[in-house]
């Protein structure tokens, strides 16, 4: 990647990760680390060299594609106004159900169900009137119900309470099985398994 015309920010960088395989990104701060991740999401495009899935360079998948085989699950999970289930799904067509299953297996259904309306309760811009765990815990269940081949979780537990942090942890635990996953991480119990 090339922020001016002399100066790369990822110069030499080479991996290869089998299906299935666990990674984590450890490095100070301006490493490079969060760039990676943009590369993969797209967010940018190499100057030189190549991304390649399953041997296809990511250039020639389209967008749309690319999202539904790379969840990507950021620090500050974003949300935005409207309902549970819309900040679950992102407006796509899933059935209540699926929602309901993904909530479940990533430990945040209790915390709907408890809520004024369930699914159907309304999330403020950036979602405001929710912790920073819960939100943390609905990003984890939009992941689950699109069920990507490639997960990426970038500092996904920093900043978190003990408790929500247990919680998350054990969704970790299911969401990551058999799943291929790069983890950016600070805290040395997100990256323990890696």
């Amino acid at each position: 990647v090339l922020f001016r015309s002399d100066e790369y920010v990822l110069k030499d960088i080479n991996f290869t990760l089998k299906a299935g395989e666990k990674i984590a990104l450890v490095g100070p701060t301006g490493a490079g680390k969060s760039s990676i991740i943009r590369l993969l999401s797209r967010l940018y495009e190499p100057t030189k060299g190549r991304i390649l899935i399953d041997g296809v360079d990511i250039r020639d998948i389209t967008q749309t594609e690319l999202r539904r085989s790379v969840g990507v699950i950021l620090q500050d999970a974003f949300l935005f106004s409207g309902d549970i289930k819309d900040n679950i799904t992102l407006g796509e067509d899933y059935a209540i159900e699926q929602v309901i299953a993904a909530a479940e297996l990533m430990n945040v259904d209790r915390f709907i169900q408890e809520l004024p309306e369930n699914y159907a309760t309304q999330i403020r811009e950036r979602g405001t009137n929710l912790s920073g765990g819960q939100k943390q815990l609905l990003a984890f269940a939009r992941a689950a119900i699109r069920d990507p081949k490639i997960l990426i979780l970038d500092e996904a537990t920093a900043s978190l309470d003990v408790n929500t942090e247990f919680l998350i942890q054990q969704a970790l635990d299911i969401l990551l099985r058999d799943r291929t996953t790069i983890i950016i991480a600070h805290r040395l119990s997100t990256i323990r398994n890696v």
